[in-house]
């Protein structure tokens, strides 16, 4: 990507995967730019479990109702937790870490896929956060907020058509209905 902007028109969800793993040296630069995102306060609330273990990654692909399947396809679930003793703003601190790794994961022409567990039930109807928590042995302190699926990209998207933006959002001074 020469630009930022090229990286954000480019990067899409992936929802399927060739069957390859994803090398050491690549793993480790993504978790070296997941390292670098911001925090609120620099307190870095935010953990991640790495999963690249197909057995466990078919279990966390029924951790939520529906959209969480495709997980069990990934080459490497990365599950983005944070300690909620921490920081009031957990949330947008592991947020902002989950699409850095995403944006990390395009520039390397990975493939990935944010499925939310934040306040989503599994087919049980069970809270998908206890299920993953329960799984991988998270402590109860811990917010599990996404798993993001990567791998290669076993399909190629078109770039976000820029015809689309939606210019009427935005409000300059006040809000304009």
């Amino acid at each position: 990507m020469d630009n930022f902007i090229d990286l954000v028109r480019q990067r899409r969800s992936t929802r399927k995967f060739m069957e390859t793993s994803i090398s050491p040296d690549l793993v480790a630069e993504l978790m070296r730019a997941a390292l670098m995102s911001p925090s609120s306060k620099r307190s870095n609330p935010w953990e991640f479990v790495l999963v690249d273990d197909a057995e466990m990654l078919k279990k966390l692909s029924l951790s939520k109702k529906h959209g969480s399947a495709l997980i069990e396809g990934a080459s490497l679930g990365i599950v983005v937790i944070a300690d909620k003793t921490q920081s009031d703003v957990w949330v947008e601190d592991a947020s902002i870490a989950a699409l850095i790794i995403q944006l990390q994961a395009e520039s390397l022409g990975l493939g990935s896929c944010w499925v939310q567990i934040r306040n989503r039930r599994d087919p049980e109807d069970k809270d998908s956060e206890k299920f993953v928590r329960e799984l991988l042995g998270i402590p109860e302190q811990y917010g599990v907020l996404c798993i993001l699926a990567l791998g290669m990209k076993a399909e190629q998207k078109k770039p976000f058509d820029e015809s689309k933006l939606q210019w009427e959002k935005l409000h300059l001074g006040h809000y304009k209905k």
